[in-house]
């Protein structure tokens, strides 16, 4: 049996501070996340000052830990060797590589051997989950309340979205609209669709957009996103028929914080790519197959989609929807994006 509720506990437990526990087929860790503990729960959680430090792979790579047998799995999690001199602090520097240039690392530090591989890397999937730096202190026993992969994998469950709530919402642009809200019990925030005038019998215009507060809401010049939804509203509404889905999944599903962080690193020099993956995530961790059940629940099984990203186009077609036309969406860059948008174009495969 899986919970989906117990991961819900465990992310708000993580966000607090408090440990928590993952069982895998070879062996159970308990955890507590860099991020959000101190050394006061530090020492509560680990009195002996035995327990290692939990990092992912790209996060190895920067520390020049990747050349060692244990670190050597290039998507693998990686676990630090608890030294004298690796206390909380230190810890902190190791988690987050923003602070790279303004800490000097402590060291040398050694990869030792995982035996509870499973559990160590649903580990790293739970923060991404939490939005926390993919970094914990793990000890390896049982433990009351442990969480399994599989728990996560019901937590993530395209298929338990429903439709919440629905009303008419004329918005600037497009004033015969309807907006409709969808949701699951324990996942945090709402995804929303946007019903653009009224279905004509031909497949709808549509647009997946991920919810960011920067670009949406701020204005901001780094990405594209803010234009490109006031754009998308705009083609959709000009196609006679469409729909604009609004997928809560923040800087490519890492959470607002971790993209401030990305962008702290874009700062220092490194594309998005290299950012995400100096931060320990994915590339793009967003779940498209939200949107193909958001689709399906709207009653649309064939579509115009309205993007550059071929990987939208393969996600919904693996949830069972037909891309009928994939139709380009660009628009021009400013200084400020440019770097941005060549990213997408050179390393993320989008039909720029």
């Amino acid at each position: 049996m899986t919970d989906p509720r117990a991961v819900a506990r465990a992310v708000d437990a993580l966000r607090r501070g408090w440990p928590v526990a993952i069982r895998g087929r070879d062996g159970t860790l308990q955890l507590l996340a860099v991020e959000t503990a101190d050394a006061e729960r530090l020492e509560a959680f680990d009195p002996d000052r035995a327990a290692p430090v939990l990092l992912s792979a790209g996060r190895a790579a920067t520390l020049k830990l990747a050349n060692q047998r244990e670190a050597a799995a290039p998507d693998g999690p990686v676990l630090v060797e608890r030294v004298p001199w690796l206390d909380f602090d230190t810890a902190t520097a190791l988690a987050d590589p923003q602070l790279d240039l303004a800490t000097p690392l402590k060291g040398p530090f050694r990869a030792i051997e995982i035996h509870a591989s499973e559990a160590a890397a649903t580990a790293l999937r739970l923060a991404r989950v939490a939005g926390l730096l993919p970094a914990f202190f793990a000890i390896r026993g049982e433990a009351a309340h442990a969480i399994t992969p599989a728990d996560i994998d019901a937590h993530e469950d395209a298929d338990r979205l429903r439709i919440v709530g629905r009303a008419r919402l004329p918005v600037e642009g497009a004033e015969d609209t309807e907006i409709v809200a969808f949701r699951t019990d324990e996942m945090p925030g709402e995804h929303i669709a946007l019903l653009i005038g009224q279905p004509d019998g031909n497949p709808p215009l549509v647009r997946l957009h991920s919810e960011c507060l920067t670009g949406d809401m701020l204005g901001s010049l780094k990405c594209d996103c803010g234009p490109q939804l006031k754009a998308a509203i705009a083609a959709i509404e000009a196609s006679g028929w469409g729909i604009l889905l609004y997928l809560r999944q923040e800087g490519r599903g890492i959470g607002l914080i971790n993209k401030l962080r990305a962008y702290a690193l874009q700062d220092q020099g490194y594309d998005t790519v290299d950012a995400n993956t100096r931060l320990g995530f994915a590339v793009d961790a967003r779940n498209f197959a939200v949107a193909g059940r958001m689709l399906a629940l709207l009653g649309q099984k064939a579509v115009r989609l309205l993007t550059n990203n071929p990987d939208k186009v393969a996600a919904l077609a693996a949830a069972g929807i037909t891309v009928a036309e994939r139709v380009p969406h660009k628009l021009p860059p400013n200084p400020h994006n440019q770097r941005y948008l060549a990213t997408k174009r050179d390393r993320t495969g989008h039909q720029l």
